[in-house]
């Protein structure tokens, strides 16, 4: 198990550039099942996550070649059917959650899938009711075998139909679109996922012979093909880690420029951080944090306590609620963190609570924060990274911190930052791998 040393105090200064989206990679990667002539995909984020659903392909038959830095090829003409059958392929579906989206494309294509109950971060219930309710109601058959505790499913032909999801799921949202685009005729999708990698899968798909309408809001509609040719996708720039990066500037006052963002994908994040106190500008493509001694935490107009909440898009994503929290520890004021869409995500504040932080944990889904102003910093701590998103937030309020923090159980990190230590050690942080 790997950690970090984290020497704490340390001002960034220049310029970062955001990596590949890892959701939308997930999503893509899977979607090149849906041909079997060649998809090429650039700004591929060299991830842990995302590593291990490219090597699956590769096990899975797919021809997979590395065109560059962050460029692949997918050719899924031929597919080892008796590889998805294995132990071996069930072992690692269990501990990748992306591998779920495998399920749209193989029965749109193949007429069969099978998957076992997919792994990920511990952040309370995440449920594929929406997934399988989808799939189903296009004709699929779902059977759970106990003994191998995996899902087999087929189907002899799927046909479209109108839908209406129990929730906006983004992976389920995709899954479904990915089953739909070779159904027999049109699907209806209401209460779809419209998150900008949710518009980028659409995209991908029209570009390779689909025919998706409504994209960018939540009544999709879908008239299905009988195939779908190659293509060429370049994934959007995280906004996770834009957001991330945002909230490094503001916790170790530096002054920082982030390239490159797509901002007319962030959405509310900029706002929201701004609502912090933050200073944001956008400059072109890019944003510059300018360096700030202090910030305030913005009030409702009555004068009652901010609170800032995750919601399906275009509110908040919840992956960036654990950085805010932590961003809200060296304000001016006080703020509620309301968790709405996960039951277990804010449990990590105790290790910010041993760090020095003010932070009143209410419930699993709401923490109050109550600012220091920079009065006086958090400490070093010895502390190990729960999920992905938690441990940025760790990694974050390390390095604000005075002394040395170690972070253990990385490979949480590094399932969704690409080499995270270097390029924030080029800006002048102070980490060591260990």
């Amino acid at each position: 198990m790997a950690s970090f040393v984290i020497e704490g105090g340390h001002r960034l200064s220049g310029d970062i550039c955001p990596q590949g989206a890892k959701n939308e990679a997930l999503q893509i990667i899977c979607a090149t099942l849906l041909t079997g002539e060649t998809v090429t995909v650039h700004n591929v984020p060299d991830i842990l996550d995302v590593n291990n659903l490219i090597q699956l392909m590769r096990e899975m038959g797919v021809q997979v070649a590395r065109q560059g830095i962050d460029t692949y090829s997918f050719q899924a003409a031929d597919i080892d059917f008796a590889y998805l059958e294995s132990e071996a392929f069930l072992k690692k579906c269990s501990s990748l959650r992306g591998s779920v989206m495998l399920v749209g494309p193989m029965l749109a294509r193949f007429g069969k899938a099978t998957i076992s109950k997919p792994g990920g971060d511990k952040i309370g219930r995440r449920r594929l009711d929406t997934h399988f309710q989808g799939i189903q109601s296009l004709g699929a058959q779902f059977a759970y075998d106990d003994t191998r505790q995996a899902y087999d499913i087929t189907a002899t032909g799927l046909t479209g139909t109108d839908m209406l999801l129990d929730e906006a799921s983004v992976t389920g949202t995709a899954n479904i679109i990915m089953a739909a685009v070779l159904a027999r005729g049109r699907t209806v999708i209401y209460n779809a996922a419209c998150e900008p990698y949710v518009q980028q899968l659409c995209h991908l798909l029209n570009r390779m012979g689909a025919k998706i309408t409504g994209i960018a809001s939540n009544l999709l509609t879908i008239d299905g093909v009988e195939q779908l040719h190659g293509t060429e996708h370049t994934i959007l720039p995280d906004m996770i880690e834009v957001g991330s990066f945002i909230g490094m500037a503001a916790m170790t006052r530096s002054e920082l420029t982030i390239k490159n963002v797509a901002h007319r994908h962030l959405g509310i994040i900029p706002h929201s951080f701004r609502r912090l106190g933050i200073r944001i500008e956008q400059r072109g493509d890019d944003i510059y944090v300018p360096a700030q001694e202090s910030y305030e935490i913005e009030s409702f107009m009555d004068g009652s306590i901010m609170t800032i909440a995750d919601a399906p898009w275009p509110g908040l994503t919840p992956d960036l609620l654990s950085v805010m929290l932590v961003v809200a520890t060296q304000a001016k004021g006080s703020v509620l963190i309301h968790q709405k869409m996960f039951e277990s995500r804010l449990f990590f504040v105790d290790k910010l609570i041993d760090m020095g932080a003010q932070i009143i944990l209410c419930d699993p889904h709401r923490a109050v924060v109550i600012g220091h102003n920079h009065g006086f910093r958090l400490h070093g701590g010895n502390m190990t990274s729960p999920d992905i998103r938690a441990g940025i937030a760790l990694l974050i309020a390390a390095m604000s911190a005075d002394g040395i923090s170690r972070i253990h159980n990385i490979e949480q990190i590094d399932r969704g930052y690409q080499n995270i230590e270097g390029r924030l050690n080029a800006i002048g942080a102070r980490i060591t791998r260990i």
